[in-house]
């Protein structure tokens, strides 16, 4: 690639390459404090669709260690974003040190909530909410769990944010530029605090799976053991893959954490009703 950079989240090194300087230079900055490591776990390419798409209505193409070939290219200004879904993929895909889970993380005196859902759900901007109110941030696209202790290893990325919750990044926040008319609408990258990075080698043990679902009266409900097992598979995109280590994994961590689904009308109920699940701890 004409264009790179490396860094390190958690314990996960990326090399990001593009054949234009632009998407790397959005990432360099919003990922400045992160560390550089010496060696690369996964490897993302931004690649021209076709020679001439480099100068010509450029045209992104994201590949790299694992890639999808039916995945459709982005335009060349939203090259922070394939930055971002690419390194998505190459842990959804190739992962398998960690059972991972589709979810957010935040932790408090060495004991981590973790947040899951579908997209929409509002656990990113929770997250970010509470990160807010004296919670560490750990994670937003990708809860890992070390299969052998169950703790939760921190991977702190950097934050999404969609539409309307645009409005809650905190002031002097170091932020990406704002990427209008994406397939998700408008989108905009914050990074975690400088807190939560120099935090980001010390895991923390996982005592609360939560389920939010935004834009609902305010409601909470206990799962069952077996809804809630479904419902974490389901988020997981290695389980099958990590085979009997993932299982052993999954069942201990729905045997050991309590799991509860709550809805909230808007960010404040959120996080008051995050703070009172935890009270009840």
């Amino acid at each position: 690639m004409r264009h790179a950079t490396i860094l390190r989240v958690g314990p996960v090194g990326f090399r990001l390459g593009s054949d234009w300087r632009a998407p790397i230079a959005a990432v360099e900055a919003l990922y400045r404090d992160y560390p550089k490591p010496d060696f690369a776990d996964y490897t993302v390419r931004l690649e021209a669709e076709h020679v001439w798409r480099r100068w010509i209505r450029p045209s992104v193409r994201i590949g790299g260690d694992y890639r999808l070939p039916e995945t459709a290219p982005l335009p060349l200004g939203q090259g922070l974003l394939a930055s971002e879904l690419g390194m998505n993929l190459q842990m959804a895909l190739g992962h398998r040190r960690h059972l991972l889970l589709h979810a957010a993380v935040v932790e408090r005196d060495g004991r981590a909530v973790i947040m899951s859902g579908i997209s929409g759900a509002g656990k990113s901007t929770l997250a970010l909410l509470l990160a807010q109110q004296s919670w560490r941030f750990l994670s937003d696209e990708f809860a890992l769990i070390e299969p052998d202790t169950g703790l939760v290893v921190p991977f702190p990325r950097a934050v999404s944010l969609k539409n309307e919750s645009l409005s809650v990044i905190p002031a002097g926040s170091r932020v990406g530029p704002l990427l209008a008319g994406t397939p998700k609408g408008d989108i905009r990258h914050v990074a975690p605090s400088a807190e939560a990075l120099a935090a980001m080698d010390r895991p923390a043990k996982p005592v609360l799976i939560l389920f939010p679902r935004f834009g609902f009266p305010a409601a909470t409900r206990i799962l069952p053991p077996a809804e809630s097992f479904v419902r974490l598979t389901q988020a997981s995109t290695n389980y099958v893959a990590l085979g009997e280590a993932g299982f052993r994994a999954m069942v201990r961590l729905r045997s050991t954490v309590p799991a509860i689904a709550f809805d909230y009308p808007d960010g404040p109920s959120g996080v008051a009703a995050v703070e009172a699940l935890w009270a009840a701890l």
